[in-house]
């Protein structure tokens, strides 16, 4: 397995992903979502005031990219993470590529870890646009006045920005845990469906283990709860305990899925 062999899938995966209509609506609704919301918000009278912070959507901007990051953890997220990988692998069986592409071009180290990169790449690059957006928005169409934080101490424009900002960086991990989700169900089941689907209802499913009952163990090993992490970084004093313990959480869940993953795909007989 070579760096330039990896780069090569990288850039061929790249490729293939910019013809790709899905990929342009998602990435377009990513950049245009949060303006729709934020203006939507601008002209009604009512607001999202069962969502955290959703009573301050009109008062001031910084809430706006709060509200669409804990909207985008019930299912958004697990769909960004899955769109691209749950199809990046099962597209060669849908295509009957994989004795081409693994006896006549790289080796199948390679072309996991090109596939696996460009998947991370594309869950980073759309969580960004969405990030991106959702500030954008809240300045332009609501302000960038204080932000009252759940303590109910006022945020100064700069410290609330910071807040933002490593509040949606705090979602990356469980991302990335979906994204890997994603990949090994594209592996194991060889369809694209089942990729892309599976981890979206597997998301669900978590969103609902975690608002029952149970133990708290079991919640806290949820990759769900991971994306509540960043409440913490809004309190007084701030706590950063649930967020460093949801990305461990994350990052096993990335490990653990890569390498079944991975072995799956070096067992797999190719002429199958």
């Amino acid at each position: 397995m070579s760096f330039l062999g990896i780069v090569a899938v990288v850039g061929v995966e790249c490729a293939k992903l910019s013809a790709q209509i899905k990929v342009r609506l998602l990435l377009a609704a990513c950049a245009v979502g949060p303006f729709v919301f934020a203006g939507a918000m601008r002209v009604q009278s009512s607001v999202p005031a069962d969502t955290l912070f959703g009573r301050a959507v009109t008062e001031s901007g910084f809430a706006i990219p709060l509200v669409v990051l804990g909207f985008g953890a019930l299912w958004p997220f697990a769909v960004i993470a899955s769109i691209v990988a749950g199809d990046i692998f099962a597209a060669e069986d849908r295509y009957g590529t994989w004795t081409t592409v693994l006896t006549r071009s790289r080796s199948r180290g390679e072309m996991f870890a090109g596939k696996v990169l460009t998947a991370v790449g594309f869950s980073l690059a759309a969580v960004a646009t969405l990030a991106a957006s959702s500030v954008v928005a809240g300045a332009l169409v609501i302000g960038r006045q204080p932000l009252v934080d759940l303590s109910g101490l006022v945020l100064p424009p700069v410290d609330a920005f910071g807040r933002v900002a490593l509040a949606w960086i705090a979602v990356l991990p469980p991302t990335l845990g979906f994204t890997a989700v994603a990949v090994v169900v594209s592996v194991a089941t060889r369809s694209s469906a089942a990729g892309i689907g599976l981890p979206v209802i597997v998301g669900l499913v978590m969103q609902l283990a975690a608002f029952v009952d149970g133990p708290e163990i079991i919640r806290r090993l949820l990759l769900a709860t991971a994306f509540a992490g960043w409440h913490g970084l809004f309190a007084q004093p701030v706590y950063y305990g649930p967020l460093l313990y949801g990305s461990a959480v994350s990052a096993i869940y990335l490990v653990a899925c890569l390498v079944v993953a991975f072995r799956l795909l070096q067992r797999r007989d190719i002429g199958r």
